[in-house]
């Protein structure tokens, strides 16, 4: 399993600004453990003081990570983004799983977890 390094830039699809959501809680412990998160979000909401973009489209430094806080629905949508940002892996929270998207991900070479970002972190998995 693949392990991102310090420091890395970590892309949050489906951060939100509100403190009790677990994608805001992904962006500030993200940070907390020295990543560089970038929240996604169509309304391209800054997320604990972390200033975010509103589609993957916007994001031009290299992306380690993308983490997923988003249904199926709208991760299908996300398929080109994703690939064109050619991250390590793509991880899918509890609730946003999508194994159809997943499938074409690893055939784009792309490894893809079921996880959850929090614990991967506290259990320094990430």
């Amino acid at each position: 399993m693949y392990k991102a390094p310090e420091n890395s830039t970590v892309a949050v699809l489906g951060a939100s600004p509100k403190e009790n959501r677990y994608s805001f809680k992904a962006v500030k412990m993200l940070k907390e453990y020295g990543h560089k998160p970038i929240p996604v979000h169509p309304a391209g909401h800054t997320v604990d003081g972390v200033l975010g973009v509103s589609s993957l489209d916007q994001i031009d430094a290299p992306v380690d990570t993308v983490t997923c806080y988003v249904n199926a629905k709208i991760s299908d949508g996300a398929y080109d983004q994703i690939v064109k940002l050619q991250p390590k892996r793509v991880i899918f929270n509890p609730g946003a799983e999508n194994e159809e998207l997943a499938e074409k991900l690893k055939e784009d070479g792309i490894e893809v977890l079921n996880a959850c970002t929090l614990v991967m972190l506290r259990t320094d998995q990430f």
